[in-house]
């Protein structure tokens, strides 16, 4: 079975490329989670998080922004000292802006609208042949990692923003060889 370059040799990884990666997310709070991860991410390879990634879910309340946007000092002080995460200061505060941030986007228009307005509603469908044809950001990345950041968000930057793009389907970036390309291109309805 061809996969994507990048899917392997792990088990987590393969099950991750298999059944999550590239497939179209609509839920506002997955949505707001797979984001925090790609920031958690910055610096360090996607295993790391994917194998950390139910150490997180309990440590962040099941990334309910909601109870999150509540938090202070305290528990960014209770956070740095769980070995099951990653213990980065400035990340773990960032998640708790990022709450904030999310809950006021998600009052307004709703978190899964805003970001699926900037590709029309409709996963955009790439054609590459290898890994080095993917780009790291595209100005669309680069467009939402901008507005992002004027809403108050951080750790968004133009390639956080397109690895996570990519994770939830907002473009199918499997190579066309993969067997999870026309699967996920199946996928392209309207939201």
């Amino acid at each position: 079975m061809k996969r994507c370059d990048w899917a392997g040799p792990e088990q987590i990884y393969l099950d991750y490329h298999d059944t999550d990666w590239g497939v179209p997310e609509y839920d506002s709070r997955a949505l707001w989670e797979k984001l925090i991860l790609d920031g958690f991410q910055a610096g360090l390879s996607w295993i790391t998080i994917l194998k950390k990634r139910e150490n997180f879910r309990e440590a962040f309340a099941g990334f309910d922004p909601d109870v999150i946007a509540t938090w202070g000092e305290a528990d960014v002080e209770r956070l740095l000292k769980n070995p099951g995460i990653i213990r980065h200061r400035g990340k773990i505060e960032a998640t708790i802006t990022n709450a904030r941030v999310w809950q006021a986007i998600e009052m307004r228009e709703g978190f899964d609208t805003y970001l699926w307005n900037f590709v029309g509603g409709v996963p955009l469908q790439n054609k590459y042949v290898t890994h080095g044809d993917v780009p790291t950001w595209t100005n669309t990345s680069k467009q939402i990692s901008n507005d992002l950041k004027k809403q108050g968000f951080k750790f968004c930057g133009p390639t956080i923003v397109y690895a996570f793009m990519e994770a939830v389907g907002m473009v199918n970036d499997h190579l066309v060889s993969c067997h999870r390309h026309d699967a996920v291109a199946q996928m392209k309805q309207r939201r």
